[in-house]
């Protein structure tokens, strides 16, 4: 196998990853620049989605587009329940909002080993096969992710930016109390923030349910990861979460397939260490002076 054939393989693994990680972070960082609120159960609605879409599509057999409807639309109304019940209560309370957030996210982990067992679930390809394109092979499987995350932001930019929901959003982002005065109605656009972001974080599992086995703690991974790509992006700031989703992802596969998964690993956080230091409010995010 040629070098540039590796490389061009080796971009679309980063890629999916990188996919896979960019909606994550971008739900995680939709609900703290609205919510205030560090989610750190977000990787529990990954699995809830993995799990909803592995029993409809993998057991029941029930076609690809309304399996994936069906999950994120169930763990969408999931977040709006625990919303309404928990996380309503924490807003702009970063530290109590955290805390509450890690005993939602223990919950619904041991909730999901009662409710379908430790055992990982493997799903069946959406495709099969593989596309060729200049001697180079890429699995079906991978592009079903790729192109369903683009699809899924593609999506997210026309509602941010040419709704008025979404402009309604980011005036709540930019400062609550001036968009209450102008008559936006805050208590609408909270709940439908964070319904939005878990459902983004539904969506990336249910994607990547055919691709890695699913468990109760397969949320764990993407949860760290979607923390990281944040902190390198800016907290707040969705551009930042898809360039640092795709770094992350680029830099994952790249350091897996030429060195080591463990050096990898190691690469990202020094990434993180360095974004720090050097520009605390992320690569794409403001100070908070200037917020």
């Amino acid at each position: 196998m040629s070098i540039e054939t590796i490389l061009a393989q080796t971009v679309v693994n980063g890629l999916m990853v990188g996919m896979i990680y960019m909606l994550m972070a971008i739900g995680f960082t939709m609900v703290f620049g609205i919510m205030r609120i560090v989610n750190f159960a977000h990787g529990e609605f990954y699995m809830v989605g993995a799990f909803l879409f592995a029993i409809l599509y993998g057991t029941n057999g029930v076609p690809f587009a309304p399996s994936l409807v069906l999950a994120v639309a169930a763990t969408g109304f999931l977040g709006l329940v625990l919303e309404r019940l928990v996380f309503s209560r924490f807003r702009g309370s970063e530290v109590n909002g955290m805390i509450a957030s890690l005993g939602i996210a223990l919950i619904m982990q041991n909730g999901a080993l009662l409710i379908w067992g430790p055992s990982p679930r493997s799903v069946p390809a959406v495709v099969s096969g593989v596309v060729s394109m200049a001697g180079v092979v890429f699995p079906w499987s991978r592009l079903v992710v790729i192109i369903g995350a683009v699809i899924a932001v593609g999506l997210l930019y026309i509602l941010i930016a040419h709704t008025q929901i979404g402009r309604a959003m980011r005036a709540v982002a930019q400062d609550s109390e001036i968009a209450l005065v102008q008559g936006i109605r805050v208590e609408v656009i909270f709940p439908v923030a964070f319904v939005l972001g878990v459902s983004l974080a539904a969506l990336a599992g249910a994607l990547m349910a055919p691709v890695l086995s699913v468990s109760p703690f397969v949320g764990l991974a993407p949860t760290l990861k979607a923390f990281i790509i944040v902190v390198i992006g800016g907290l707040g700031s969705v551009p930042g979460a898809v360039a640092g989703g795709l770094l992350i992802g680029l830099i994952e596969s790249f350091g897996g397939t030429f060195v080591s998964a463990a050096l990898a690993e190691i690469l990202q956080f020094l990434v993180v260490i360095a974004v720090v230091l050097l520009r605390p409010q992320g690569l794409l995010g403001r100070k908070e002076r200037e917020a």
